[in-house]
């Protein structure tokens, strides 16, 4: 019975062939399409930070309206590394995703007790606490004028931040890809098929013997991890953080990323990030002021009608079962 159980969770992480081709295309787009690179960058980096939402949500069944404040976390920390200790790229991103690390371990209390509900509003006032304390220390994030002057070194110490994005785009594509294989092989470990569990029965699994609390606490610190590196690309790439980061709407549109792209299967976050930000940037160029509206209407149709039957010729890529997978 063991013996199956781990044959079916390496035949579940075990890449398709359809995967690395489409690996190596976006990566080499910055390079096929420069004029697009930015574009590229940002849907890169809020695929990241679905990605990072999809591990409590889709994989343990945590709501959590707060998720931004690892993205402000991670941005803001690599944006004052940058611009007070060192501009090294790497580093700063490595600094970021610790120190929201730290954060998310902290924070990870709140998801622990109580209902839905009760986690909403926790997690969301963790969200308008930070940004109210970033608010207040103007001395040292700007406060409401933004923390501007952030220079990155080159990448690598020879890849330079180009004002086309080439670089951004690169740099930010290759940060996904590394992150989501190792989230990969996060929930399709043992440990990954435990938070299954937890998701499917909360109760059950505490009757089987699984230590419910630690495990929500480590799945909500990584998945803080990841938004934290999320918000230092951000940071990084555009050379800027405000206090925009923590707002209400950055945890709400990540939360829409993923219905559009669907839950508990890690490439929902990146689908629904390429389909979210394709959208926004055709509709305000068209109409900047109710480019939401359309979005509305779009997910509307989207619940009302299914997304297998919107988008059909899609559906062949998600995995049929019932179970939730990468």
């Amino acid at each position: 019975m063991m013996s199956n159980s781990q044959d079916l969770l390496q035949k579940t992480g075990r890449w398709k062939t359809w995967e690395y081709p489409l690996w190596i295309l976006a990566l080499a787009l910055p390079v096929i399409l420069p004029s697009h690179a930015l574009i590229i960058n940002e849907i890169a980096i809020v695929a990241l930070f679905a990605l990072s939402l999809d591990l409590i949500l889709g994989y343990t069944g945590i709501v959590s309206l707060g998720h931004a404040a690892f993205f402000g976390m991670g941005a803001y920390s690599a944006a004052l590394f940058a611009k007070l200790v060192m501009p090294d790229p790497l580093v700063g991103l490595v600094f970021g995703m610790a120190t929201a690390t730290v954060l998310g371990a902290l924070c990870s209390a709140t998801i622990l007790r109580g209902t839905d509900l009760t986690r909403l509003m926790v997690t969301l006032g963790v969200c308008l606490i930070l940004g109210e304390l970033a608010n207040k220390m103007s001395w040292l994030t700007g406060g409401a004028d933004g923390l501007e002057g952030v220079v990155m070194g080159p990448l690598l110490g020879k890849y330079d931040f180009d004002m086309f994005g080439r670089t951004s785009a690169l740099y930010s594509l290759s940060v996904l890809l590394v992150l989501f294989v190792l989230a990969r092989r996060f929930v399709n470990s043992p440990f990954g098929a435990t938070l299954k569990a937890i998701r499917d029965n909360r109760l059950r699994a505490m009757a089987i013997g699984i230590s419910v609390n630690s495990r929500l606490a480590v799945v909500y610190t990584v998945a803080a991890a990841l938004a934290g590196a999320a918000g230092a690309l951000l940071a990084q790439t555009s050379g800027f953080a405000s206090l925009d980061l923590f707002e209400f709407h950055r945890s709400a549109d990540v939360m829409l990323v993923l219905v559009v792209g669907g839950v508990g299967w890690l490439y929902g976050g990146v689908a629904g990030a390429i389909v979210f930000k394709l959208m926004q940037d055709a509709i305000s160029s068209i109409t900047p002021q109710y480019w939401t509206f359309w979005i509305g209407m779009f997910l509307v149709v989207l619940v009302l009608v299914g997304r297998e039957r919107l988008i059909r010729p899609w559906t062949w890529l998600k995995p049929r079962s019932t179970g939730s997978h990468s």
